[in-house]
């Protein structure tokens, strides 16, 4: 493993690929730890904030393109930002369990499998990961 094809690269997709990182350990306490508490709502803003920014940060990056400077990848950011939104939404309105749902599937789709694509050859976390 090696952090250089990594610290290479711009900005954007350093900030996005940490903001990503963060995501996945933030979200994977929080399914550890109880819900409804204070700790469970702050930390699920600063992962809300995270995921918010993983989406967004997308848009800056084109090295796959499909439709102009535009991937697949960012159909998905989109689907994203929309989920986020739900997901506040469903949680002020009271309705826990759809809440829950919708978070959990943001963490699976919004940041696993889409980590997983991170890692296929050719791509900056497949050199970090398996180079050097």
């Amino acid at each position: 493993m090696t952090l250089e094809p990594l610290l290479v690269t711009g900005p954007v997709i350093q900030a996005h690929a940490l903001a990503a990182i963060l995501g996945l350990g933030l979200g994977a306490l929080q399914f550890a730890l109880p819900k409804g508490t204070r700790a469970h709502r702050g930390l699920g803003r600063v992962w809300v904030g995270l995921l918010a920014f993983v989406a967004l940060s997308s848009f800056g990056i084109h090295a796959s393109r499909q439709v102009g400077p535009f991937s697949w990848i960012h159909g998905l950011s989109l689907v994203t930002l929309g989920a986020l939104a739900a997901g506040i939404a469903l949680a002020r309105a009271g309705r826990i369990e759809a809440h829950r749902w919708t978070m959990i599937g943001l963490f699976i789709g919004g940041l696993v499998i889409t980590g997983l694509f991170t890692l296929v050859p050719g791509r900056v976390m497949h050199r970090v990961l398996f180079t050097g």
